[in-house]
């Protein structure tokens, strides 16, 4: 009974989704089947209303709408509304997204959502078609080959993005830094995005990089782990996880990443919502992270100079909810020193609701706090290091940018919304007929990889170079 209870447990830490994606990325955090349902008194003056405009569409709009249409833009309305993180999703767009838990799915590789009637580029998924093209988290797509992205929802927009493997697409997007509008030409393939990457920088100094949290990202990361140590022939002296522009996934991969470097019962995060399920404590436990528990743990066989190893992690902008899990447990248990730039501050989780009829809903249903109580919402986690990067893929777009973001519990004066007046590419004067050029991304742990030579500086007790302070308040250990 124990063991059943445990599995139950285990099965709460599920997926989500931070915006509707071209081949699926994921943010943080666990699913929950609705086992219950709320029957408030409904606003009966309210339907009235969703009636009459509902009537008045069906009879007198300019062309005859189909009613799945209208209610299904309806529910999608209703959610997008309360924040920028909760969505529908219809029956494809949820199997895309359960497709890309497994690390494999098609499309261009971009996660995307909506920002005033364009599709707004949330992130590029590392080697992907975008990725290597260049295009940035923040960026604006305004057109589809020729057709322009304003005044189509986000569905349409992906289904034109989406297609069979090897045929090409033109994106044409603004992007905050240019004064000329980008073009980029893809080519559709089929994603296959490894979460974990990892090699020997030099002896003695393993890296890895998370670029998702995946269902079997801590798995993964234990066996890249135990291959570097193997190669090593004896102890690291020091050890860079890298989680720059990694925009999350699934809680129990964080839950296992972090536990990989922490002692046994350790906390690592914890969540607050209304609902009872939605209150949890996530420690160093088996049953956190494995699914099975105890019998399938794999950080068990981890070599023991892992858990004191001096350590560097790397975040970024794009390093969002999963990611600043990760980072917020190991800054505040003082396990390992964070170099960069703030991360992006995305502290709510959302729980995945499938519907009757096959599609499902993203709910946000609590926020999350690092083991010392910090609220990351809006604000972000401040490294240890500031260091600039600027050729960050990030965009250097954060939460507290996006429309509708919920506050920061512990500090509603948190943030700073982004203003629409000056923000909008319809306020920007460049000449559509020209063209910047755009530019491919440097490649991670190489020698133009500024933040992490710095990191390999810190390891080795050298001289870290620091950029400016950061000009936005956020969270900050004690």
């Amino acid at each position: 009974m124990q063991d059943k209870n445990k599995y139950h447990r285990f099965t709460k830490l599920g997926l989500v989704s931070s915006g509707l994606v071209l081949g699926l990325m994921l943010s943080l955090t666990y699913s929950a089947v609705a086992e219950k349902m709320v029957k408030p008194q409904l606003p009966l003056d309210d339907l009235r209303a969703f009636a009459e405009v509902f009537g008045k569409i069906k009879s007198d709009y300019v062309e005859p709408v189909e009613d799945k249409k209208l209610i299904s833009e309806a529910i999608s309305g209703m959610l997008t509304g309360l924040d920028p993180h909760s969505t529908y999703m219809d029956v494809d767009a949820f199997k895309d997204m359960q497709a890309a838990t497994q690390g494999e799915f098609g499309g261009l590789g971009i996660e995307v959502g909506m920002e005033d009637g364009l599709v707004k580029v949330v992130s590029p998924i590392e080697d992907s078609p975008a990725y290597k093209a260049g295009i940035k988290s923040g960026d604006l797509i305004v057109k589809l080959d020729d057709t322009p992205v304003k005044g189509m929802n986000l569905n349409d927009a992906v289904k034109r993005m989406r297609g069979k493997p090897d045929t090409p697409i033109v994106l044409t997007v603004f992007r905050k830094s240019e004064t000329k509008p980008l073009k980029f030409t893809l080519v559709r393939a089929i994603i296959k995005n490894k979460s974990v990457k990892y090699k020997l920088t030099e002896p003695g100094y393993a890296y890895a990089r998370v670029t998702q949290f995946q269902e079997h990202t801590g798995e993964d990361l234990a066996k890249a782990i135990k291959a570097m140590h193997d190669e090593n022939k004896g102890p690291f002296k020091g050890f860079i996880l890298d989680l720059r522009n990694d925009p999350g996934g699934l809680l129990n991969g964080a839950v296992g990443v972090a536990a990989a470097f922490l002692p046994k019962d350790t906390l690592v995060v914890y969540t607050e919502g209304r609902a009872p399920d939605s209150k949890m404590q996530l420690t160093v436990s088996p049953e956190n992270y494995a699914r099975g528990g105890a019998a399938n743990d794999y950080i068990r066989d981890l070599p023991e100079d892992l858990k004191t190893v001096p350590m560097a992690v790397l975040i970024n902008s794009g390093s969002a909810s999963a990611s600043e899990i990760v980072a917020g447990a190991l800054q505040d248990h003082k396990r390992a020193t964070l170099l960069g730039t703030q991360s992006f501050g995305k502290g709510s989780v959302q729980t995945i609701m499938p519907m009757n009829n096959g599609a499902a809903i993203k709910l946000t249903t609590a926020r999350y706090f690092t083991p010392k109580g910090r609220s990351i919402q809006a604000k972000g986690i401040v490294p240890d290091y500031i260091i600039e990067d600027g050729t960050d893929q990030s965009g250097n777009i954060h939460e507290a940018d996006l429309t509708r973001h919920l506050a920061n519990p512990k500090d509603p004066q948190a943030g700073v919304p982004i203003n629409p007046e000056t923000a909008s590419p319809a306020k920007e004067k460049a000449n559509e007929k020209k063209f910047a050029e755009p530019t491919a991304p440097i490649e991670p742990a190489s020698k133009d990889d500024i933040q992490f030579t710095q990191a390999m500086n810190f390891l080795k007790g050298k001289p870290v170079i620091q950029s400016e302070p950061p000009k936005v308040e956020a969270a900050k250990t004690n």
